[in-house]
């Protein structure tokens, strides 16, 4: 089996295929890893949603906050964005199967042989493996339950700023959302900085990528999210994977084994 890692797709399902044929990508021997941002912003969101389900076992998913906000859209009452490209899967026959779906993936996942770790965002510097993990079973347990509407309802917010241990119910699940969905800068005491979007090197005063911090432990971290850093992290152990194919730059895999990256341009 060769396990590979993708950045976010978002709805590019031709690039997708093409990125897949590059390696001879088959399930029945192979395993892809996605990053999040499955869908969304890309012209064949269904397409795409479907196919990246039907892999079954043979593929690793972690959600992305264009992944969150489908389920946000489809569960907790919130009307479509402007430029999404949500409409096929939310009129699709086969809607509740692909967001039931969808709702079981995980924030974060750990492989212990590799000593690897991917969430869509990030891991903030402020959790070790363990804190991270515990951290993500408790959102992915809500996302799960019968408590799913009301949290979908409520996800969206930049408060709280960071972690405190002692915060409990929405405000608890909404920051370990953030951490995982849509980091980018952070502060030293791990405040986060959520309106920013530009490259590594315009860090807002106080604040810096999340990847220049030093972590508890030797991890290395598979993210997406940051199309502006165009992969390059400056930090071998954290590989960026998004790439901007939805802009207009290129869909990126790597081989999780020898670090060689396949790019189709997009």
């Amino acid at each position: 089996m060769t396990d590979y890692a993708i950045g976010d797709i978002q709805g590019c399902y031709e690039r997708l295929k093409e990125v897949l044929a590059r390696v001879d990508f088959s399930p029945s021997r192979d395993r892809l890893w996605v990053a999040g941002d499955l869908i969304n912003r890309g012209p064949s969101s269904l397409q795409t949603l479907r196919y990246i389900e039907s892999l079954g076992d043979s593929a690793v998913v972690v959600l992305g906050n264009h992944d969150l906000h489908l389920l946000a859209v489809a569960l907790g009452g919130h009307p479509p964005k402007r430029k999404d490209t949500l409409t096929g899967i939310l009129e699709a026959p086969d809607r509740d199967r692909l967001t039931g779906w969808l709702r079981q993936q995980n924030l974060c996942v750990y492989d212990s042989d590799r000593n690897l770790l991917m969430a869509h965002a990030g891991v903030p510097h402020i959790w070790d493996v363990q804190q991270a993990l515990a951290s993500a079973r408790e959102v992915e347990a809500v996302i799960r339950g019968e408590d799913a509407p009301e949290y979908f309802a409520q996800m969206y917010g930049n408060k709280p700023e960071g972690w405190d241990e002692s915060l409990t119910g929405m405000d608890r699940w909404r920051v370990i959302t953030n951490y995982f969905t849509r980091m980018r800068f952070i502060a030293a005491d791990g405040r986060l900085e959520l309106t920013a979007k530009a490259s590594a090197d315009d860090a807002p005063s106080g604040y810096a990528p999340w990847f220049e911090f030093p972590r508890p432990d030797e991890t290395r971290v598979i993210f997406g999210h940051w199309a502006a850093l165009e992969g390059r992290t400056g930090v071998d152990r954290f590989i960026g994977l998004d790439t901007g194919c939805v802009w207009g730059g290129a869909l990126t895999m790597m081989n999780l084994d020898t670090g060689e990256k396949i790019h189709c341009d997009c």
